[in-house]
């Protein structure tokens, strides 16, 4: 089995180790500005085997795999993520350019998207862009140059909802992806059972994830947007800080730079403020985080 330099510790392997105790290896993209092809060696620790999933086998019923879509110009590292992720029981499909990225979607539905930046033709931004035009719900998470925090935020600005900086350790990606699904499914199996929130003279539907104006016009929320607002539909009217936003809206093992929730936050308020210059329900305190302002109530 083939995996990049940069293979990480036994010691930290062990981190999602099976019960055989075989270790799941990292890849670290050894010329990450330039994209180019970075030298292979063969691994130490082989790749864990397939089992199966709770999200393919429970019981006796069988449930839908995920469907990702990861779009790079790198082929082997397309194909290290492709196979790392169908290890773990994902129907992956890959891309190496904007024109691919169409006729994959064309072709099918996907549960999240995988999107580098730097790409030949029209570039990840563009396509990121677009893409949330027509998909207001799918999941996207940006890869980047680590050095590169402009294209972080202007990415976060065009409504993606996550990013991950290269080099990256595979175990990483797999975790944003399991964080940005689990919290769809959760929000979902909740939303049966809870009615839409009310806030002001918006209306946030949690069944179909969608949000409203008084007289019903739909305004288009990316999955990162949706969390963020309904964490702060959660715990209205009191002090939030950005990493108990980023707790509530992606997960306690999340780590962000601080302006990927500034960003998200202003994405919101051009939405549903009312003067986007002195915004009255999402408050900024100086120095300590947010308040959400208005009461929220159940929808009758």
């Amino acid at each position: 089995m083939r995996t990049v330099e940069g293979i990480q510790s036994a010691t930290a392997s062990r981190e999602l180790a099976h019960t055989d105790n075989q270790r799941c290896p990292a890849f670290v993209p050894k010329n990450i500005l330039t994209q180019q092809c970075f030298t292979t060696e063969i691994c130490a620790y082989p790749l864990p085997l397939p089992y199966k999933s709770v999200h393919q086998i429970r019981g006796s019923k069988v449930t839908t795999v995920p469907n990702i879509l990861v779009v790079d110009d790198d082929e082997e590292l397309l194909l290290l993520i492709k196979r790392f992720l169908e290890r773990y029981d994902y129907n992956v499909e890959v891309a190496g350019s904007g024109a691919q990225m169409d006729a994959a979607m064309a072709r099918r539905n996907f549960d999240a998207l995988i999107l580098d930046v730097m790409l030949p033709g029209e570039d990840g931004l563009s396509l990121c862009k677009r893409v949330r035009g027509a998909s207001s719900s799918l999941p996207i998470i940006m890869l980047t140059a680590v050095t590169e925090t402009t294209d972080r935020i202007v990415g976060l600005e065009l409504g993606a909802d996550d990013y991950l900086a290269k080099p990256f350790d595979a175990r990483e990606l797999l975790a944003r992806i399991r964080a940005l699904l689990r919290r769809a499914t959760q929000h979902q199996t909740a939303a049966n059972h809870l009615p839409s929130l009310l806030f002001g003279n918006w209306r946030l539907d949690l069944s179909k994830r969608e949000l409203r104006s008084k007289n019903m016009t739909l305004v288009p929320l990316s999955s990162g947007e949706f969390e963020l607002l309904l964490a702060f539909l959660e715990h209205p009217q009191r002090l939030l800080t950005r990493e108990q936003l980023i707790d509530y809206a992606r997960g306690p093992a999340h780590e962000a730079f601080d302006r990927s929730i500034d960003v998200q936050i202003s994405r919101i308020r051009r939405k549903i403020e009312a003067d986007k210059r002195n915004p009255e329900m999402i408050r900024t305190v100086r120095n300590a985080g947010y308040i959400f302002t208005m009461p929220v109530e159940n929808a009758p």
